[in-house]
């Protein structure tokens, strides 16, 4: 029976991954036709309207008493989201997807700061790690034309470990993990509406609709299928097996765009990717 658990929750990750990584093949792609705050716009919106419609279809209730936490959650992750969609469209993949996954060891970090924890000292040393391969990672694009790209990837990556602390205290309220996830989008929705009135929309037609239904139908399966892979399998497998998206975005670039890795990035996305498996150890 764990065997099967752990299998089934694999599963879901493995698939979860592809689709984090189509997200950002959709995002690089669409970012040649619509700014990043419209490329989170839409990639928001498919989302409300999915999970909403399916909670609708099964009768769900929306209300909640933890809308506090909703809203800190959904302003924190919608700037997280935001950095990401830049970095993606003025960084290789592989590179921006990296960055994002800085999450947990930054994650770890503010478990310590804000809410003093202790942690093992293999996490600890997850965090050197980490912050070695951040180091490691930027060095080429500090010293470029894209440096702007890179600091904002690696703070989506801060502000992306900060919005799990939320979603953890959620949990623990007993939240339900469908409206987590609804009032995130439905919040980052409303959040782009605002910004999108102080910019000019770039019009969609039947040339680049594909783009922004394949951002926002890649996002939605992808946050599923993780839900599905942390509810049903063992949490930290599914959680290092997230670092799939990584590996996949890398294929990505390397198809679409030719991009190539030096050594060093490899370095140090392996540091990364080592560093939140250890810092999301207890």
């Amino acid at each position: 029976m764990r065997y099967r658990q752990w299998r089934l929750g694999s599963g879901w990750m493995v698939v979860a991954a592809v689709f984090f990584a189509l997200m950002g093949l959709f995002v690089k792609l669409g970012a040649k036709h619509f700014s990043s705050t419209e490329l989170v716009f839409w990639r928001t919106l498919i989302g409300v309207l999915t999970l909403g419609g399916a909670a609708l279809w099964r009768r769900e209730r929306f209300a909640t008493p933890l809308l506090r936490y909703h809203l800190q959650r959904g302003v924190i992750g919608y700037a997280s989201l935001l950095m990401s969609f830049y970095a993606i469209a003025h960084l290789p993949l592989a590179t921006a997807s990296t960055l994002t996954y800085t999450s947990p060891m930054f994650l770890a970090l503010l478990s310590v700061v804000l809410l003093k924890e202790k942690l093992p000292r293999q996490a600890m040393a997850g965090l050197a790690l980490g912050f070695i391969g951040v180091v490691v990672l930027l060095k080429p694009t500090l010293s470029g034309e894209v440096w702007f790209a890179g600091l904002l990837g690696l703070v989506s990556g801060f502000l992306a470990g900060w919005s799990y602390l939320h979603v953890r205290e959620l949990g623990r309220q007993g939240e339900a993990e469908w409206r987590v996830v609804f009032y995130f989008a439905l919040i980052s929705t409303v959040g782009g509406l605002l910004l999108l009135s102080l910019e000019r929309w770039h019009p969609v037609t039947l040339e680049n609709v594909w783009l922004l239904l394949g951002v926002g139908g890649a996002a939605t399966v992808a946050q599923l299928a993780m839900t599905r892979a942390y509810k049903v399998g063992r949490k930290l497998a599914a959680a290092n097996l997230s670092y799939l998206t990584v590996v996949f975005s890398c294929l990505l670039g390397a198809l679409a765009w030719g991009d190539a890795l030096t050594a060093d990035s490899l370095l140090a996305m392996g540091l990364i990717i080592v560093s939140g498996m250890l810092a999301g150890r207890r």
